[in-house]
């Protein structure tokens, strides 16, 4: 039996009906349940030569790792890790992209008890220089496949807590990196489950994340060694991974999205996962892919659904395909009927945060999926949607998605614990029995979720999350900028654009010269992805009685354009 149904008590097919699944799906655990140690380690001793992943490199070249390759190469990624000072509790930053290194070096993690900080290789040293004094950041781990390291290093001596910087890709990068590589080849690969004071409890911190908010810089969440308890709905259920099958995830391992599709429920599941280290997206070659492969199931964002689509998708042989999912952002009818028309697929919907697991979705064969609907709540959590009084809404009435909890003790596996190390930050957000997502949307007439949109103003372009705040802050340090609201504009490939309405300080011109100088000084400033592709001049931002600006007004107005 595949080892998710140690936890679960049962094969997912046993349960009948969603309701029977919502009532009856109960996960069993250990106190000291470690993914590492309790599916891999097993895995690789009683599966050992069941294929756990086949990584493509961006030039073709492959390599096959096996459940006791994981088990092995964690152990000597560990063993490295601990005889260079890194212990329980200690942070870990990783920026490795697709490299299989990252899969090693985050279970090495787990096994030592080290917290696991995932960045993506689009930062620049001034968020680099906060997620390191933010999180306290001990060590740092980064590709050598580019100018990462150099990115880092523009920080100086502004980093407080790291001690030590590890570079991939015996890369010579310079004064006080460390090749892992050559410290992990030489170490052993016999590792022992720690014990006493070393020992890891599941309630241990195990992830730290960044977040974009509206204000202020990215938030911390963390979340313990019960998250990818979490994720068995999200591989088992939802992505309905095959036994033996292979899954296709497109997300590097910059963003937790990847946790979603990489590793802890395709393994629970025991499928094998692809990982394709691509430069750049392109739609003909993830098909190639598909079918050189035989891919069996699918997870990408709508938007990359929509480039997929721009091509002959009939000129593919996608017969191993038998499911396929999305998340990220709100899936568009068109996309959903033209894929279901191409592949004879439909597209399974999901709803989640950075703060938690898969909690809302389609999940097959229990519940089909409805074009512009993202599903029910899924087992496991209990989802409501509550007014602004708290009151759980009826039918039709837009409110806030809310997540019940019970207590500290009994919240969902994959639920948050903390924001910003802070029990005042944590508690605006989990209050009064529930953790409150700042996302709104209403149940249709048999039940479904349809997604309104996020309470705050967080921008969802091509699946990234982009926070205003951080934009801005780099444009005002331009001269020309006296004055900038960030906003997200309806766009037809990315789901929003970035957009940078800005008063101008005397004596500058709204010219495309400019704009061309202030896009570059984003990209320049800050990870490129957020860089505004619109820029409009105004005389005046629109603004409260207490001056602050209306970015609501700005979206409305650029909506109603739009819709013209």
């Amino acid at each position: 039996m595949p080892i998710y149904e140690k936890y679960v008590g049962a094969h997912r097919d046993d349960f009948i009906s969603l309701a029977d699944a919502q009532k009856n799906y109960k996960l069993t655990y250990t106190d000291d349940f470690n993914f590492a140690y309790d599916v891999i380690d097993e895995l690789g001793t009683t599966k050992p030569d069941k294929l756990a992943m086949i990584w493509v490199s961006k030039d073709g070249e492959e390599k096959y790792f096996t459940f006791r390759d994981m088990m092995v190469y964690s152990n000597k990624a560990a063993n490295y890790l601990h005889y260079m000072g890194i212990r329980k509790g200690d942070k870990v930053l990783l920026t490795l992209k697709r490299s299989y290194y990252f899969w090693f070096i985050i279970l090495a993690l787990h096994k030592i008890g080290a917290v696991a900080v995932q960045a993506t290789n689009m930062l620049k040293a001034k968020d680099y220089v906060y997620r390191c004094n933010a999180g306290k950041i001990k060590a740092v781990i980064i590709t050598g496949d580019g100018p990462e390291t150099q990115y880092f290093d523009e920080g100086g001596d502004k980093y407080e807590t790291v001690e030590l910087k590890f570079v991939t890709g015996h890369k010579d990068a310079g004064p006080g990196w460390i090749d892992f590589e050559s410290g992990f080849e030489l170490a052993s690969d016999e590792w022992q489950r720690p014990t006493g004071d070393q020992a890891i409890m599941a309630d241990d911190m195990m992830l730290m994340a960044f977040s974009s908010g509206t204000s202020g810089y990215p938030k911390i969440i963390t979340h313990n060694f019960k998250y990818p308890l979490g994720h068995i709905m999200t591989g088992v259920f939802w992505h309905r991974v095959v036994d033996g099958g292979l899954h296709f995830t497109i997300s590097d391992t910059g963003w937790l999205k990847s946790l979603w599709g990489k590793i802890y429920g395709q393994w629970f599941g025991e499928s094998a996962v692809l990982v394709y280290d691509f430069e750049k997206f392109d739609g003909a070659d993830i098909l190639s892919k598909l079918e050189k492969y035989k891919v069996t199931t699918f997870c990408v964002p709508p938007t990359m659904y929509r480039m997929i689509l721009q091509n002959d998708v009939s000129k593919y042989d996608l017969s191993s395909l038998s499911h396929c999912c999305t998340a990220g952002e709100a899936l568009n009818p068109e996309i959903y009927n033209k894929w279901f028309e191409s592949t004879g697929l439909k597209i399974h919907e999901g709803f989640g945060q950075t703060e938690t697991t898969l909690c809302v979705a389609t999940i097959y064969p229990w519940s089909e999926p409805v074009p512009g609907a993202i599903g029910y709540p899924v087992p496991g959590y209990d989802v409501h949607i509550l007014g602004e009084d708290g009151e759980s809404l009826p039918r039709g009435a837009t409110g806030e998605i809310s997540i019940r909890v019970l207590s500290k003790q009994r919240k969902s596996c994959g639920l948050l614990d903390s924001y910003n190390f802070s029990e005042e930050d944590t508690f605006k957000s989990l209050h009064d029995g529930f953790y409150h997502t700042g996302d709104t949307a209403y149940r249709d007439e048999k039940g479904m979720f349809r997604y309104v949109g996020r309470n705050d103003d967080v921008i969802k372009s091509s699946g990234y999350r982009i926070g205003p705040f951080e934009i801005e802050s780099v444009l005002l340090e331009h001269p020309a900028v006296m004055e900038v609201a960030v906003t997200g504009v309806p766009d037809k490939i990315r789901g929003f654009a970035v957009k940078a309405t800005i008063v101008l300080s005397n004596g500058y011109v709204g010219t495309e010269e400019l704009t061309k100088e202030l896009q570059k000084y984003v990209k320049d400033n800050t990870a490129p992805y957020k860089y505004p592709r619109v820029v409009e001049y105004v005389d005046a931002l629109p603004k409260t009685f207490n001056g602050k600006i209306r970015r609501a007004e700005i979206r409305n107005i650029d909506s109603e354009k739009t819709s013209e």
